[in-house]
């Protein structure tokens, strides 16, 4: 299977550029995830890589071989698409074998490997059906199998579970992920703006943003250390909370306040030339914990509740914060709408952003390596 590595790769769409210098190494039989909003050009990136999109500058490399210039069909690669684009009036057998047939395989080799691929798939008792005789997830299953009766050196996913609703999205996910276990030597490619798909399938996430990576790690590694404000917001849901502070003490811990809470000193180590900056705390929806006025960090009224048996949302309305604080508290906690409620949170479990949204973990380590 195949390696990929992109460098200062650039896409302009006449005098407009979407895509600033995408350096990225995909190693053999990763599953990488590309997210991002609407617009960010994870798509581009995607048709970029099958050769749909022509590259404006930079290289891209599969196995060491510069591609940029090789027609999309020599390049070893399968594409599933957010459309299934199924021939209606082929059965489930003939759709996953045409692409075979045009190849001029044997008859023999088309037969085993499109049994092969619908075992692998869970297709086997509808082979003989045509397209309209199916679910949406089943159809979404036919072309994913006809891309791998191809025997690809890389998979590429555009938004496959997209036009499904939210139950087969739950299933087909898994279907996926079982399948990426069955293929475990074969690179993949994937595409979504839902971050729980990326959560639950990478090996490692790409986020994109207007055209820029923002960061590259696991999942967890994105969760539990995001490099900056817009990470920190698009990875997990309810999304993290992000407070305006001050920085009041920087050293090898930090020391920041809240407006109308209580300083809290961090674990997070800070340039001294931070001291009394502007900065943003963050802090995820399931950190927090009820508090009395001596220990809160911050403090809201209920405007909204969501009680969802095992969890309780509660949205505040927080002075000098613009959008609600979400706390997300075990069990069944009755508040009601108007009332006055108290927050803190381990400091370990607090994230720290300078006044440029960065984070000070990655500044930090920044200023180190420079410094050595």
């Amino acid at each position: 299977m195949a390696a990929l590595s992109l460098r200062n790769v650039k896409k302009s769409f006449e005098e407009t550029e979407v895509l600033h210098g995408i350096d990225l190494n995909i190693e053999k039989g990763e599953f990488i995830v590309f997210v991002g909003p609407s617009g960010c050009g994870k798509s581009t990136l995607l048709r970029m890589i099958a050769g749909l999109e022509v590259i404006s500058s930079g290289d891209l490399f599969i196995d060491s071989e510069r591609v940029n210039d090789v027609p999309p069909a020599e390049r070893g690669i399968a594409m599933v698409f957010q459309s299934y684009a199924l021939y209606p009036h082929m059965t489930v057998f003939e759709n996953m074998a045409f692409g075979l047939r045009i190849a001029n395989n044997s008859k023999s080799e088309i037969d085993q490997r499109v049994r092969a691929a619908a075992k692998m798939l869970q297709l086997t008792p509808y082979l003989e059906r045509h397209p309209k005789a199916l679910s949406g997830g089943q159809r979404q299953r036919v072309a994913i199998g006809r891309a791998i009766v191809r025997d690809p050196k890389i998979f590429l996913f555009d938004e496959p579970l997209s036009n499904l609703d939210a139950a087969l999205r739950v299933k087909t996910r898994i279907e996926i992920s079982n399948l990426k276990e069955g293929l475990n030597d074969t690179t993949m490619i994937y595409v979504t703006h839902d971050q729980v798909e990326a959560m639950t399938l990478a090996d490692r996430i790409v986020v994109l943003n207007g055209g820029y990576i923002e960061q590259i790690g696991s999942p967890i590694e994105l969760y539990t250390n995001p490099a900056n404000v817009f990470v920190a917001k698009f990875i997990g849901s309810p999304s993290m909370n992000i407070l305006p502070a001050i920085i009041e003490k920087t050293g090898d811990q930090t020391q920041i306040k809240v407006d109308g809470g209580t300083p809290v000193l961090t674990h997070v180590a800070s340039e001294i030339e931070l001291k009394n900056s502007k900065a943003y705390v963050g802090v995820r929806p399931e950190d927090f914990l009820l508090a009395v006025e001596e220990d809160m960090l911050i403090e809201g009224t209920v405007a909204f509740v969501e009680s969802l048996g095992e969890v309780t949302l509660l949205h505040l309305e927080c002075s000098g914060v613009e959008d609600c604080v979400v706390a997300k508290i075990p069990g069944i906690i009755k508040k009601t709408k108007g009332e006055m409620i108290r927050l803190k949170v381990d400091s370990a479990n607090m994230h720290i952003f300078d006044e440029q949204h960065i984070s000070l973990k990655f500044r930090h380590s920044k200023s180190k390596s420079i410094a050595a």
